[in-house]
């Protein structure tokens, strides 16, 4: 694996209270990298964590100097994920949740030649030719749910909004994180609705993802905070918030 001054590719993780599942991500990373003699760095962005999340990233770092650790103590994974974006230097930014759910193996999909005509390419657990393995139907229920309010509150023209993996040329990951606001569960939907306002060629990419039994994602709340969020950014769009730059 190369590393450069400007990599080709960017891996953005958010990480809190990730301890645990970190290390084996970070090795499983590592070992696609390498496979693939990619230049890349992988960002972990520590948010808010109350464990060694930041301990055991500086531990791997020491002998994986790609590996770089980011400290962003006010919690939510929107906040996270736009600090990661907006330090990353590679030509394509990668959005990863820490516990890997779709396999790593799967980023070659996003990142193949006929893909790079594309400036943002949504992981998508929903489009044809996806899977998901072993999640609970009432999770699924309750996912198709919180689309179908994406899709009538927001964005109309994809079926997973909410997947955590995402890929973004540099040019749009630097348009969009700098814009972003929503520091919630919310921030997907923005990005995706302002990606369609400003023009960006979109690509809704068929994963296989895996479900965690240990996924952060509190279905009631989140739906609550992402409705709250929607009407935000639908708000701060008709007031032309989004046409000023943000700190």
């Amino acid at each position: 694996m190369n590393v450069e001054n400007t990599p080709f590719l960017s891996i953005v993780i958010p990480a809190h209270n990730e301890e645990h599942r970190l290390p084996p991500t970070l090795e499983k990373i590592d070992q696609y990298l390498r496979s693939r003699s990619l230049s890349a760095e992988v960002i972990v962005v520590e948010n808010g964590s109350a464990d060694r999340t930041a301990a055991v990233t500086e531990h791997y770092s020491e002998t994986h100097p790609y590996v770089k650790l980011l400290v962003v103590k006010t919690r939510g994974k929107g906040l996270a994920v736009k600090a990661g974006m907006l330090l990353a230097q590679g030509e394509y930014r990668f959005m990863c949740d820490a516990d890997l759910s779709m396999p790593i193996d799967e980023l070659d999909k996003f990142i193949a030649p006929n893909m790079q005509s594309y400036d943002v390419i949504l992981g998508s657990r929903e489009a044809q030719g996806a899977r998901r393995v072993d999640e609970p139907e009432y999770r699924h229920i309750m996912g198709r749910v919180l689309n179908t309010i994406v899709k009538l509150m927001a964005v109309n023209q994809f079926e997973d909004t909410q997947c955590g993996f995402k890929l973004f040329s540099r040019k749009a990951a630097e348009d969009l994180f700098r814009i972003q606001r929503m520091n919630g569960i919310g921030f997907d939907v923005e990005l995706v609705f302002l990606a369609v306002k400003r023009g960006y060629k979109i690509y809704e990419m068929p994963i296989t993802w895996y479900f965690d039994a240990d996924s952060r994602m509190k279905l009631f709340q989140d739906t609550l905070h992402i409705l709250q969020e929607i009407w935000e950014i639908r708000r701060n769009w008709q007031q032309g918030v989004y046409d000023a730059p943000t700190s």
